[in-house]
């Protein structure tokens, strides 16, 4: 009896994930993100709103809750009904951060819905065009002469820039000071107005200043050249193995339906096959990365083991901000 009655249950229960997969999207769609407008991970998720709306026949509306390293933003989608309808553009800084703050937070393996990575960008260093220094070679030179005496600039505590910082103090053994910011636009902004002398910043958001003069270029942190910055040498050919590279990934609540799962994922697919789209993206100096949500799954794993090896090996600790 009790096993009928289960089965029974669970036929409802299908039956209603159906027809909500059918019926979706039927209102709005979030894409929150968990940084101030401007970032890196702000204008993956505007880019790809517009053409994900078309295609639905929805509004998607970009959400920008900023804070505690986007722990806020994966908060508030963790809570969110799991019907696709709330949805957040995270990047790695959502694992990383938790390693460090030493808080609970929902686990980004197993609290949410892996549906697509979009994209992945190499960090590029960049410093005020009046800092003394126009290589890397320089800042090491300069940051060794004067130890705890330079600051760097982040997006926040655990963000990729933060210990892009902290890889390349370990690696370079230099000793400098983080300075952390509630996203990467104003710790941008900070660098250029020569409040703080460098930062790592994803080439998304900081091409355009580096363009324009308001910023100076020295180094890539990925492991190959940017066609973006095709003459800007790798930090790896000074110091070789360094790599940090964002990603960007759409993640929902646990628990939705997966066909709404396999539809978005799908439509994320169809957008980065158009050419005009993913040149766009390219442009920007992001590299168009589709996957499955196995595949997201599995990415996140092994990118999760990786900067739990950083953060060891730099000594962070919660009280590091």
């Amino acid at each position: 009896m009790k096993s009928s009655r289960w089965l029974a249950g669970l036929a409802v229960a299908l039956c209603a994930a159906s027809t909500q997969a059918q019926q979706f999207p039927s209102k709005p769609i979030r894409i929150i993100v968990g940084f101030v407008p401007g970032g890196a991970t702000d204008i993956i998720a505007r880019s790809i709103a517009p053409p994900l709306g078309e295609s639905l026949g929805q509004t998607v509306i970009v959400d920008n809750r900023p804070g505690a390293s986007s722990q806020i933003a994966g908060m508030a989608v963790a809570k969110s009904p799991p019907d696709g309808h709330t949805l957040m553009m995270m990047t790695q800084t959502l694992m990383t951060s938790q390693m460090i703050e030493g808080k609970t937070y929902p686990d980004v393996l197993k609290d949410f819905a892996h549906v697509a990575l979009t994209a992945t960008s190499t960090l590029i260093l960049v410093v005020n065009p009046s800092f003394p220094v126009k290589s890397l070679k320089d800042l090491i030179a300069l940051a060794r002469a004067r130890p705890g005496e330079i600051n760097y600039a982040s997006g926040g505590v655990g963000t990729t820039p933060h210990l892009s910082g902290e890889l390349l103090a370990t690696m370079a053994k230099l000793k400098v000071v983080h300075v952390p910011y509630k996203g990467e636009a104003p710790g941008l902004t900070d660098v250029m107005g020569g409040h703080v002398p460098f930062m790592f910043s994803n080439v998304t958001a900081s091409l355009a200043f580096v363009k324009a003069g308001k910023l100076r270029a020295i180094a890539l942190g990925g492991t190959k050249r940017s066609p973006a910055v095709p003459d800007l040498p790798l930090v790896a050919e000074t110091l070789p193995g360094f790599q940090t590279i964002t990603w960007y990934a759409l993640i929902g609540p646990r628990g939705i339906p997966a066909p709404i799962v396999s539809r978005l994922n799908a439509e994320i697919y169809k957008m980065f096959g158009d050419p005009a789209f993913s040149k766009r993206v390219t442009d920007m100096g992001q590299e168009p990365q589709p996957s499955s949500p196995a595949e997201l799954h599995a990415h996140m794993r092994a990118e999760n083991e990786r900067w739990s090896k950083v953060i060891k090996m730099a000594g962070l600790k919660p009280l590091d901000r």
